[in-house]
């Protein structure tokens, strides 16, 4: 049977029954796309080759401990999968940035510019304020918002992503904004 004619869950089913070539052959399929997602997003070589082993490693142990159900198409599981990777990467950097922020923080800068500090005050606070009411946002919407604005993913890519049309996608996007406006007008009556 002609490599390319095997279907993606057929190749899943042969490699969890032992076939190792089924995992082979659906790594060399999606090698390309998955590898230039992730760098796109991460912008370095070895971080990309990273999260991209991490990919399939989880895809391995998810699939070997027979917790893998076909509910779509085995290249939406994997793109996301590689984006949640990606995601972690970039919290992890944010994580390890603020103690390193914390660290080298001097008093005297802040009170160098008393004004400077006061716009800063106000910005971080305004900052968890919108973030306490994204979390508030239902599930699909704060996600869509989250992918597209803080990892400033295409739609087009989030709508592969989450397994749903452009259209769709769009959508959640908009109503998650009404939603943020409602939120916002109902703190702030004036």
């Amino acid at each position: 049977m002609d490599k390319q004619k095997i279907s993606d869950a057929q190749l899943v089913r042969r490699y969890v029954s032992g076939d190792e070539t089924a995992l082979n052959e659906l790594i060399l399929r999606y090698r390309h796309k998955l590898y230039g997602y992730i760098l796109s997003r991460v912008k370095h070589p070895d971080t990309a080759e990273d999260i991209f082993q991490d990919t399939f490693i989880k895809i391995i142990n998810t699939l070997k401990t027979g917790n893998y159900t076909e509910e779509g198409k085995f290249g939406s599981w994997l793109m996301r999968i590689a984006h949640n990777l990606i995601i972690d990467h970039f919290r992890r950097i944010k994580r390890n940035q603020w103690r390193y922020d914390t660290e080298n923080f001097s008093l005297f800068d802040v009170l160098s510019d008393t004004h400077l500090a006061d716009t800063q005050i106000i910005r971080n606070q305004t900052v968890e304020k919108m973030k306490m009411l994204i979390e508030q946002l239902p599930e699909e919407q704060k996600t869509v918002l989250k992918m597209r604005i803080y990892d400033e993913i295409p739609f087009k890519e989030i709508a592969e992503i989450q397994n749903v049309s452009i259209n769709t996608a769009l959508g959640r996007m908009r109503y998650a904004l009404i939603n943020l406006r409602k939120m916002i007008a109902k703190d702030n009556p004036f």
